[in-house]
């Protein structure tokens, strides 16, 4: 008998199935033990040796792996291929070493990058021993993690009340959010004019091109800098006359991106999917765990976690073979296309992620996955089969007008696609065009970046009519804020972290209120801002970037063997202790001194041309100068001429919810003043209620003899609308709402956009779908009807979570008017604010679905334990205050 262990039931299931009698697959669900979450669990005067705890809810299953091993003849390890897969088989051998239940029994470790059959029994077939390079990375890593988290976390508390937790990597990418949202600051725009003449050629054909020259001179971005100045140029190219001086034809060929690596796949799902990074994560773990296909579990994707671009030659070939089937050779490159991984610190050897069998198209796995899992496959699956197409070739053609005389002269430039190779499939979504709907414009949604722009025919010499010249006014734009894919991007670039562990940085950074997403781009709450501030100041060397790339690095060779991970812990500690030493003997008036210096123009921004001494002038005594200073529950504004003068503002104030939110703060002493309605005359003005932030028109009438009482018109804040940014015409957009969208091109049903009690929707007939991502002031009428179908594709069936024990019948999860819950049968269970609705279990829908039953009189029968929960990578007890 041979005893096989796996990270989580679901693969359990599914390579027990593959495997004979012989074979016995248990779970480990995940981690089996962790530093226990206290000061002392990694110790620096010895060592660094480590004190392990077993997680309570681990316990029961190494007992009942302990129990199959007796009489056993192998165990076989089969934990992710990761780094953190590794660790695992290396605890659990330690684990089960220490319980003596290895007796007799030999252990191996195996690894396949994809759940099905052949990959198993390959693995089966080469077994390996336990990679203690990789372990040793492990150790070093988790002892960063804990050292950082642990030391650095509560000289926060001391210095600096209110605030959370620092770590390793997420202090480093929390210093990007805040130093992007400082050069917006600081951003001043310029103002710029572009002319454009409008031409038709010799045989009347239209075109459109650019002032370029004048006088000889070529314009730069800014050179017509005022009206005056593009009205000047407008009527020296009006007075002209142009011929064709140059055409340049050329072609010009574009390759395809490489196949997904972990990172890629985060940064284009939240392009073109709009999914999180956590979400994608999820999904893609779901894909690769296995699903019902025709009656066998299989998995779809392979291992998800990958720095690697490269394709075995079994899944070159399946792409090469699909694109001849499909689209013909000459779509089919004369040999596969290579790829090489660029990342600073690439770290997994294995595949890049990829559809497990490559004549599995999406179109075939529709009925079998919700919408979601199809979405991502179908991206999946496309990048895969593209990445080893023909290149697409495009004929560009640039054009140069001159005015007789030479004084002035324009440029056209137009592109046409000749080849559309691997266009035919997919197009990389880009960051500097907006966030992008798979159900936009195009096959695979990439709005229009190479639309043809086609030029008629010109020869050099003849002569062109000018029709027009027309001036447009521009202004330069600040730096963009970060959307998780930049961020992530940006992460890599710099070779910080592991893109394994983005979406959880990520997370974290949104569950400590140290960020907020906005629009989907990163906005840093002042609470982040203050603590970047204080680690800036104070901690210097630790949120640079380079040193935490070059740590990353450190950590590599220690993976390869080059590096003693015992050595790069002593070097590290060595100067950080000395540097949190440093900080014992710090006051709170250098703390106040560092924050005021660094964040004085964030939170007092000159106005109308003030100095800085006028903008931190008190509004209540005008003798004192607003500054900083702590408190017991943090950081808040206070006057300079305390206790004569008590004025104080909040950085941020409690919401409905006891949240603390910056969104408050400036209407903590009032309604805050927009402007007056054109139309009524009446006053609008942006208030706190007891469920949030609203927008009222004029003022309400008390009830009067033979009158009612009249209530003023209100209207809900969206999410993610800041208060600094609502002006008077956002406000009264608001009130006039809802607003017509347009008719439905399949029924003829006008759709309606507006804000109810549950936030934003769009509403066709008496269907309404919530807006979560979109503005309701400007969602078009082509991302309406996608919402509302993909709505209705969802809601028929919900999110299938496996079957009730009672009974086997489906329980499903779904989100309604009233939020997330669970459904099996007629009784409907709503979840508790602290349960993710992407991360339900069965078990736990089955005991919420029980209560309610009970509740309702019912008497449900009694459910057992169910062993399909998803892989769990964290133990149960609380974790160092990074995670990584």
């Amino acid at each position: 008998m041979n005893v096989v262990v796996v990270e989580s039931p679901t693969k359990a299931k599914t390579i027990n199935r593959y495997l004979g009698s012989d074979y016995q697959v248990f779970a480990s669900y995940g981690h089996v033990r962790d530093l226990p979450a206290k000061d002392g669990s990694v110790e620096p005067d010895h060592d660094f040796a480590m004190s392990w705890q077993i997680d309570p809810k681990a316990k029961k299953h190494i007992d009942v792996i302990a129990k199959a091993l007796a009489g056993a003849d192998k165990l076989y390890l089969a934990t992710d291929p990761d780094r953190e897969g590794e660790a695992i088989a290396w605890h659990m051998q330690e684990v089960l070493a220490q319980r003596k239940a290895l007796n007799g029994v030999e252990v191996k470790r195996i690894v396949f990058h994809e759940i099905t059959k052949d990959a198993v029994l390959e693995a089966l077939a080469h077994p390996l021993d336990v990679n203690q390079k990789l372990v040793d990375a492990y150790l070093a890593r988790r002892a960063l993690d804990y050292l950082v988290g642990f030391t650095l976390s509560p000289v926060l508390w001391r210095k600096l009340p209110g605030s959370r937790s620092a770590g390793r990597v997420q202090s480093v990418s929390l210093r990007l959010v805040c130093e992007r949202e400082a050069e917006i600051e600081v951003f001043r725009a310029d103002e710029y004019w572009t002319v454009d003449g409008s031409f038709t050629t010799a045989s009347g054909a239209p075109y459109t091109a650019q002032l370029t020259h004048l006088d000889g001179k070529k314009l730069g971005k800014l050179s017509l800098g005022e009206k005056q100045a593009a009205d000047d140029a407008v009527a020296r190219a009006s007075a002209a006359e142009y011929r064709i001086d140059k055409v340049e034809r050329k072609q010009a060929r574009r390759n395809p991106a490489p196949p997904f690596t972990t990172s890629t796949l985060q940064q284009e799902a939240s392009r073109k999917l709009r999914f999180s990074a956590s979400r994608t994560m999820q999904i893609a773990q779901r894909l690769y765990e296995g699903l019902d296909i025709g009656g066998e579990t299989v998995g779809l994707i392979t291992y998800m976690r990958t720095d690697s671009v490269t394709l075995s030659q079994s899944a070159l070939r399946g792409c090469r073979s699909f694109i001849e089937r499909d689209f013909g050779e000459a779509y089919l490159p004369d040999a596969p296309r290579p790829y090489r991984t660029t990342s600073r610190n690439a770290q997994e050897a294995h595949e890049a992620i990829r559809p497990t069998d490559m004549f599995r198209t999406p179109q075939s796995l529709l009925r079998r996955l919700d919408d979601e899992q199809a979405r991502l496959y179908e991206l999946i699956w496309k990048r895969t089969i593209a990445c080893q197409m023909a290149s697409a070739v495009l004929d560009q053609v640039a054009v140069d007008i001159a005015a007789m005389g030479g004084s002035v002269a324009m440029h056209a430039t137009g592109s046409v696609v000749k080849f559309d190779g691997f266009f035919k499939v997919y197009q990389e979504g880009r960051d500097d065009v907006g966030d992008q709907s798979a159900n936009g414009s195009g096959q695979d949604g990439n709005g229009g970046d190479e639309r043809d722009r086609r030029l008629p025919a010109m020869n050099e010499g003849e002569e062109t009519a000018l029709k027009s010249v027309d001036p447009e006014q521009h202004f330069t734009q600040p730096p963009p804020r970060y959307s998780e894919a930049t961020l992530v991007k940006q992460l890599e670039k710099l070779g910080i972290g592991r893109p394994s562990t983005y979406a959880s940085i990520l997370k974290v950074l949104q569950d400590r209120d140290y960020v907020r997403l906005e629009k989907r781009r990163f906005v840093p709450e002042d609470r982040g801002r203050v603590v970047t501030a204080f680690l800036a100041n104070f901690f210097t060397r630790y949120v640079e970037y380079d040193f935490t790339a070059d740590l990353e690095q450190q950590l590599d060779e220690i993976s390869g063997g080059r590096e003693d991970w015992r050595r790069v812990l002593r070097q590290f500690w060595e100067q950080f202790s000395n540097s949190v030493e440093g900080t014992r003997e710090l006051s709170i008036t250098q703390v106040l001194d560092a924050l005021n210096d660094t964040l004085g123009r964030h939170f007092f921004p000159p106005k109308n041309g003030e100095d800085a001494d006028a903008a931190r002038a008190c509004p209540v005594c005008n003798n004192g100068k607003l500054s900083l200073k702590l408190g017991k529950f943090g950081a808040f504004i206070g006057c300079s001429d305390y206790p004569d003068c008590r004025y104080t503002r909040q950085l941020a104030i409690e919401d409905a919810d006891g949240d603390a939110s910056a969104e408050y703060a400036s209407l903590a002493t009032g309604p805050k003043p927009l402007g007056s309605d054109p139309e009524s005359g009446l006053d609008v003005t942006l208030r706190k209620g007891p469920y949030g932030l609203y927008i009222q028109l004029g003022e309400a009438e008390p009830a009067a003899k033979n009158k009612k009482a009249v209530k003023p018109k209100r209207v809900s804040l969206p999410k993610g609308v800041s208060v600094e940014s609502v002006e008077l015409e956002t406000a009264l957009n608001l009130l006039s709402l809802p607003r017509e969208v347009g008719l439905h091109p399949e029924t003829g049903d006008m759709i309606t956009a507006g804000i109810g009690r549950f936030g934003p929707y769009i509403k066709r007939g008496s269907a309404y779908v919530s807006l979560r991502d979109d503005d309701v002031l400007t969602i078009g009428l082509n991302r309406a009807v996608t919402l509302i179908a993909d709505s209705k594709s969802r809601g028929n069936s919900g999110r299938e979570l496996g079957l009730h024990p009672g009974n086997n019948a489906p329980v499903t999860q779904h989100t309604g008017r009233y939020g997330p819950y669970v459904k099996h049968g007629r009784v409907n269970a709503t979840l508790p604010k602290n349960m993710s609705a992407e991360e339900v279990t069965l078990e736990q829908a089955i005991e919420l679905l029980a209560a309610k039953a009970n509740k309702k009189g019912a008497t449900p029968k009694k459910a057992k334990r169910s062993t399909t929960t998803g892989s769990k990578r964290s133990s149960a007890k609380a974790q160092p205050p990074d995670g990584d």
